[in-house]
């Protein structure tokens, strides 16, 4: 990672981290890093979106850059149209997950993939310079809303069986999918309950979609619904619940799909890809089905890396990122939540007998600090850290790491003492705080 890039782009509340003149300077360097590119901008429902776009646009447009605002469109409608209309760049504005008040920039490469570490550190090299075209080579700007009904008709034909007769609830977010995914759905003969759904940028994330399945769950017990599907702010993640409330999150989603795939010969080296997070009873039930499971780091773009690597067909992590890399480029929501009920379908099926399983308990907790990096090198912390999986060898492990986007550091504790696990993340938690106060 760079000063800037984090582990998914760019990443910061608005005008304070991510400001007008890191929007520029980004867009400038595509154009140095290219002579005269297609750059490709979408966007979720922020408020700030307009402003970062153009921000982007401007610098873009400075160096003669050709600049197309295809306007609100998921992440992986970026990456798809990227490809579509070979542009050099795809530039998605948007924070994902996070709350109203941040946004984001991440940037694809004209195959549709995220650019890796390098070359965004190239962009960042960029940031010195400025390329100003002399006039009348400046860059061009032209809106085109209509793009996303390419990818809103790619994802209806990537569908293989009818859901008529089912009932589907939809979290959307108020975000990238609050329009196309309930057209989709629709479109692919689902009763559709949309929740969320309307565009609304100061409402992005808070309390509804990926982030807080609870609330979609009460929707799927109201409406007597088959599945329930919640995305985030650029519907990139899924997180399902299934007939009977379960929630069935990115790991279960995997595992299932990855016994689904083999069943159908489609699932390349019978192997999948997770991260470190990836709860050890998948790994357990994976390797019970004859399917092996490679971890990386937290990220999906290193999913991403391992699976074209290896040339795999599945993998993700469990906030809810899937990517079918013989289908998508990037980790796709919509696309995820279609082959979940493909599979039910096809199986014959409920999805709470299609994919739900017990889990590892795990505790998941963030501590904001002020100083990430000089917590996470802390010799105490670590050897703390190191006591406590040396005591869980074997039955379980705990995990640390500093937030990609964030001022925080996430801990995570798994094994199958639930109690344990509370004691053993709070013990960490205070020795985080006391070192941050030092």
């Amino acid at each position: 990672m760079g000063l800037f890039f984090g582990t998914d782009g760019l990443r910061g509340k608005v005008n304070e981290d991510l400001t007008y003149d890191i929007g520029y300077k980004i867009g400038n360097a595509l154009s140095i890093l290219k002579r005269n590119p297609t750059v490709l901008i979408g966007s979720d429902t922020r408020v700030s979106n307009t402003y970062l776009t153009l921000s982007v646009a401007s610098g873009a447009m400075s160096g003669g850059a050709k600049v197309i605002d295809a306007g609100v469109v998921p992440t992986a409608g970026v990456a798809y149209l990227t490809r579509l209309i070979k542009a050099d760049y795809g530039v998605v504005i948007s924070a994902s997950h996070n709350s109203g008040e941040y946004n984001g920039i991440k940037v694809f490469g004209s195959e549709g993939y995220k650019l890796g570490d390098k070359e965004e550190e190239r962009i960042e090299r960029c940031f010195i310079h400025e390329k100003t075209n002399d006039f009348p080579d400046i860059g061009t700007y032209t809106q085109d809303f209509g793009l996303v009904k390419k990818y809103r008709d790619f994802l209806i034909s990537s569908s293989r069986y009818s859901l008529k007769g089912k009932t589907v609830v939809l979290d959307c977010a108020y975000g990238a999918a609050h329009r196309i995914a309930p057209e989709v759905f629709r479109r692919l003969g689902a009763s559709v309950v949309a929740a969320n759904s309307t565009l609304d940028g100061l409402k992005i994330n808070k309390n509804c979609g990926a982030l807080y399945p609870e609330n979609l769950v009460r929707r799927v017990f109201r409406y007597k619904a088959d599945m329930g599907f919640a995305f985030d702010g650029d519907s990139d993640r899924l997180i399902a619940v299934d007939e009977k409330g379960h929630v069935i999150d990115g790991d279960m989603i995997i595992y299932a799909l990855a016994k689904y795939l083999k069943k159908q010969g489609a699932l390349k080296g019978n192997t999948v890809v997770g991260t470190s997070h990836t709860n050890m009873a998948i790994e357990e039930g994976l390797k019970g089905e004859g399917i092996n499971l490679i971890r990386t780091d937290i990220g999906d773009k290193y999913v991403l890396a391992k699976l074209v690597e290896k040339d795999l067909s599945l993998g993700g992590e469990q906030s809810g990122h899937i990517i079918l890399k013989d289908r998508a480029t990037t980790g796709d929501g919509i696309l995820s939540a279609i082959a979940v009920a493909d599979m039910v379908i096809s199986e014959h099926k409920t999805l709470s007998e299609a994919a739900f399983v017990e889990l590892y308990p795990q505790v998941n907790k963030n501590v904001v600090v002020t100083d990430k990096f000089r917590i996470m090198n802390n010799e105490e912390l670590g050897h703390e850290v190191a006591e406590f999986n040396a005591r869980l060898a074997g039955k379980g492990r705990i995990m640390l790491r500093a937030s990609g986007t964030e001022p925080k550091i996430r801990v995570m504790v798994e094994s199958k003492d639930g109690e344990l696990n509370e004691k053993i993340a709070n013990s960490v938690i205070a020795t985080v705080k006391r070192v941050d106060a030092e």
